[in-house]
C-alpha cells in the first residue's frame, strides 16, 4: 500500500487563491491605513491631491467635482471611503480650495502636501516587502497575472 506524504508545500497548494488574496488585500491596506493616520492623514485625502495635481494623476491640473474624483478612483476606493467628507478636511487644511461650480482645486499648499505625503510611501513599502526578494515578487504578481487571465479577467 503506498500512501501519500503532505509536505507543508503541497498543503499550500491545495489552499484557494482567492481566499489568501482577499486576506492579503485586507491585510495590506489596513497597514497601509494604519501608517499613513500615524503621519495625519487618509488613503483617500492622498488620492484626491493626487487625482488633482497636473505633477501627478491628473491629466490637466484642473479643479474637479467630488462624483468626477469619486469616477476617476472607482477602481480603488472602498466603500467606506467618504471623498466629500475627506475633501471637506483637505479644503479645512487649505490643501484644496472649492470654485462656485462645485469643484475642487489643489491648492500650492496641497501640492506641497502631495510631495511630503509621498515621500512616506517608500518606507511604508519597504515594512510591507521586508524579507521578500525582488524576483520572488515578481514571480507572485506574474501568477496572480496568469490567475486573472485565466479566469476571463482584465489586467487594466
Amino acid at each position: 500500500m503506498t500512501t501519500t506524504q503532505h509536505t507543508p508545500d503541497a498543503e499550500l497548494a491545495a489552499q484557494p487563491a482567492a481566499y489568501w488574496t482577499g486576506v492579503a488585500y485586507e491585510a495590506l491596506i489596513a497597514f497601509t491605513r494604519a501608517r499613513q493616520a500615524e503621519l495625519g492623514f487618509s488613503q483617500p485625502q492622498f488620492w484626491l491631491l493626487r487625482n488633482l495635481s497636473e505633477n501627478d494623476l491628473s491629466p490637466d491640473g484642473r479643479g474637479r467635482t467630488v462624483s468626477e474624483l469619486r469616477e476617476a478612483m472607482e477602481s480603488y476606493l472602498r466603500a467606506e471611503d467618504d471623498l466629500a467628507a475627506e475633501a471637506d478636511v483637505l479644503v479645512e487644511r487649505g490643501w484644496l480650495r472649492r470654485d462656485g461650480e462645485g469643484r475642487v482645486w489643489i491648492t500650492s499648499a496641497g501640492e506641497d502636501a502631495r510631495v511630503g505625503l509621498k515621500a512616506h510611501a517608500p518606507a511604508i513599502r519597504a515594512r510591507i516587502h521586508e524579507g521578500i526578494d525582488d524576483a520572488d515578487y515578481v514571480t507572485a504578481l506574474k501568477v496572480l497575472q496568469r490567475m486573472i487571465l485565466n479566469t476571463g479577467g482584465s489586467l487594466g
